[in-house]
């Protein structure tokens, strides 16, 4: 189990998550059309997971109604995966959420991204429903999990 240090970092670190994110998902994103999705969002929330001083992991998130925070994207590099990077940069969500006064957390997940299901469902949360992704032609798994405590 690899030992991660999970840090809040500022939107002057996202071209580093950005460049994580390439790696990790595709189709590639730019710099610019993670600015526009944060645009009129609040309580943005980046972390960075290192092991050593190498970034291995990122998430983003925000605020999706006074009550709920929304998941936006989790990342491990494939090389660092199976090792509790995820559930470590879950840990660090939830307890950020709860300290921000948040009941729950929602996020989505495509089918065929397996051990993201399986975390999800190891960690408590529940399906609530599904949606289409017209940018990806597949449907999306609904995920949310009251915080409590």
């Amino acid at each position: 189990m690899a030992d991660a240090i999970v840090d809040i970092v500022g939107p002057e670190d996202l071209p580093l998550i950005v460049q994580l994110y390439n790696q990790i998902f595709r189709p590639p994103r730019d710099l610019e059309s993670f600015r526009r999705r944060f645009r009129g969002r609040y309580n943005i929330l980046h972390l960075v997971a290192r092991l050593g001083d190498r970034p291995v992991g990122f998430f983003l998130g925000f605020e999706l109604k006074p009550t709920v925070f929304f998941a936006w994207f989790y990342g491990v590099a494939p090389e660092f995966r199976r090792q509790g990077i995820a559930s470590q940069l879950m840990d660090a969500v939830h307890a950020w959420a709860r300290e921000n006064d948040y009941n729950s957390i929602r996020f989505e997940c495509h089918n065929q991204h397996r051990p993201m299901l399986h975390l999800a469902i190891a960690l408590g949360y529940d399906i609530v429903g599904i949606r289409w992704d017209p940018d990806r032609g597949d449907n999306l798994v609904l995920f949310e999990k009251a915080l409590s405590g």
